[in-house]
């Protein structure tokens, strides 16, 4: 398998050019971040995560994590290290408050390594962006007492946080949750019920393991108004805040998983003892609300995931076209040319790699938008990010799939093989779209939560947005009229769709308007995203001192010719969709005739 090399100079030009450094060095309480300080965090990011995560992926898919006769759970080798020598160099809490043993960083610069420890091992980068949901959770909604307690501990890594929503009978639809949690006299509550699907649920690489519960207490009204969150406790800590007697949780499975095999996906049993001691965080009946704290936290970080996995699939393939050598090539002509060398081959590595920029910009640009959103108190940019949260997890995922795939096609035969490696990055990739909120559930919340329940005001406030960024493309000169033409009717298209969504919207009909909302997603990403690459193009380009070899204009070229330039087409879908389902309809449950 190649090793993996982060790719720092992109990451840098993703800030520099496509977000802009100024708007980093805007936010409140970050006046000595500057780029030097950014440079090193990759640099050291880079070095962790090529020569200590790398190494421990491939072992990790092959020895996967083990489920022992007492409940608990062995790692794969190496990860137990890693995750000590990741704690003790802070990586665990650079975006969190220094008071809690942070190192008080944006989001922005997080996300930048988030992405090289998920490009690295993405079963072991689970762990810490489970944890990183708890802290939210905990410094957004837990009282006084329950920060003291757990924040320093999950922030530093000493003790590591998960979020347990699913039930056998309750996956997306969250309302369907029987967990049941009895208040007791000293306050507590007895937590009895069954989570499945969570992430690192049992395991020994920290002192303790904070849940993150959502239940239902005895008299909790029907439905999403009557979950609650609690905090359950692996080990229920001590009136000096240690670890002490074990709580009523057992981890009674595992699953054995398509990818990511390194993580430990368990069954988790609270209360065959009695019940297991929890502790509510904030009122009850505010668990939904709450959960979407860690939720949208994580719905960016699972889009982040996509483009990380989709890099080193890159990588992968990169190194084996330029080594394997194979027929002649039209291109060059010579004879036993490398495989690189070949139109097709070439068309899937330039398509891959212009797909991970343009899903590295749309991550970013949300990053960006939620630490102002965050750190200045800004309404316009909550806004924007609202817009992008499900674009970026929905559109990077499946990106993060299809180049993953494509990955496996350069590779050939060999890429079906699994000593190759390509194929775990492919089964990796494949749980992306599935996990934090479907991606059909992202295309619905982008079409009905945050376009036709304001009446379509903050998509029209991110498209005028788009518009001025457009704006400085043309005024750079980097793009000729075609590829401007392109741009420009794919933004037409956008505001198209979105007014038929509203009109969908305002006649009452929502099953159209569902039928069309993954190809608006998918427009909105090929839209946006192709500009925002221009854009960053455009900036390099002008800018004197930048890298020699970047390649950013030829790939937004690229992306717009092959991405940008389906809008008519999922244009038309968008329109017709509904009527198309509506037919097939009588015959969708005919098996073989």
């Amino acid at each position: 398998m190649s090793d993996y090399k982060a790719p720092v100079q992109d990451i840098m030009a993703t800030i520099k050019y496509g977000v802009g450094f100024d708007r980093l060095q805007a936010l409140k309480g970050q006046d000595e971040l500057d780029e030097n300080l950014l440079q090193a965090v990759l640099d050291e990011a880079a070095k962790f995560a090529g020569q200590i995560l790398a190494p421990t992926n491939e072992t990790g898919d092959r020895e996967g994590a083990k489920r022992n006769p007492d409940g608990t759970i062995t790692v794969p080798k190496g990860f137990t290290e890693a995750y000590k020598q990741f704690c003790d160099m802070g990586w665990n809490g650079l975006s969190f408050d220094t008071a809690r043993g942070g190192q008080g960083l944006p989001w922005s610069v997080n996300f930048t390594v988030q992405e090289m420890w998920q490009s690295a091992n993405m079963a072991f980068g689970l762990c810490p962006m489970l944890t990183q949901g708890a802290v939210e959770a905990i410094t957004h909604h837990g009282d006084k007492a329950q920060q003291d307690l757990y924040l320093t501990k999950l922030v530093t890594g000493e003790w590591t946080g998960t979020m347990n929503l699913t039930e056998p009978q309750a996956g997306s639809d969250l309302a369907a949750v029987k967990t049941k949690a009895v208040k007791q006299p000293d306050g507590t509550y007895k937590i009895s019920g069954q989570k499945i699907f969570i992430t690192f649920g049992e395991h020994s690489m920290s002192d303790n393991i904070v849940h993150l519960v959502l239940a239902r207490t005895p008299d909790a009204p029907e439905g999403v108004k009557g979950i609650s969150m609690f905090i359950v406790p692996k080990f229920i800590p001590d009136a000096n805040g240690a670890p002490a007697a074990k709580n009523d949780i057992t981890c009674t499975s595992i699953e054995h998983k398509l990818g990511i095999h390194g993580s430990p996906t368990c069954t988790m049993q609270f209360g065959d003892k009695g019940g297991a001691t929890g502790y509510l965080i904030g009122a009850e009946n505010d668990g939904m609300k709450n959960m979407f704290t860690m939720m949208n936290n994580a719905r960016l970080a699972v889009g982040l995931q996509g483009v990380a996995i989709a890099e080193r699939a890159y990588q992968h393939a990169l190194a084996y076209a330029n080594d394997r050598t194979q027929g002649k090539s039209l291109s060059t002509g010579k004879d036993n040319a490398k495989i690189i060398d070949h139109p097709d081959v070439e068309r899937m590595l330039v398509g891959m790699r212009s797909s991970i920029l343009v899903g590295r910009l749309l991550s970013s640009h949300a990053v960006i938008n939620m630490d102002e959103a965050k750190i200045n108190g800004d309404k316009a940019a909550q806004d924007r990010v609202d817009i992008l949260t499900p674009i970026v997890k929905s559109w990077c995922t499946d990106r993060g799939v299809a180049v993953a795939s494509a990955g496996v096609q350069v590779w050939g035969g060999m890429g079906f093989i699994e000593e190759s490696g390509a194929a775990q990055f492919y089964r990796d990739a494949r749980i992306l779209p599935i996990y934090e909120g479907t991606n059909g559930i992202q295309a619905a919340d982008l079409t009905f939560r945050k376009v036709i329940r304001d009446g379509g005001a903050a998509m029209n406030s991110f498209i005028l947005d788009i518009k001025t960024r457009l704006a400085d493309v043309k005024a750079g000169g980097e793009f000729d009229a075609a590829d401007l033409d392109v741009m420009t009717s794919g933004i037409k298209t956008v505001e198209d769709a979105l007014s038929w969504v509203l009109a969908s919207g305002k006649s009452g009909d929502m099953a159209g308007a569902a039928a069309a909302s993954h190809a608006f997603l998918t427009l909105c990403g090929n839209v946006f995203g192709g500009v925002y690459l221009a854009q960053m193009a455009t900036k390099a380009a002008a800018d004197l001192n930048a890298e020699p070899d970047q390649d950013y204009t030829a790939m937004a070229k690229f992306f717009i010719h092959n991405d940008t330039s389906q809008a008519p087409g999922l244009l038309h879908t968008i329109r017709h969709n509904a009527a198309s389902l509506k037919a097939a309809k009588p015959f969708k449950l005919r098996g073989p005739r």
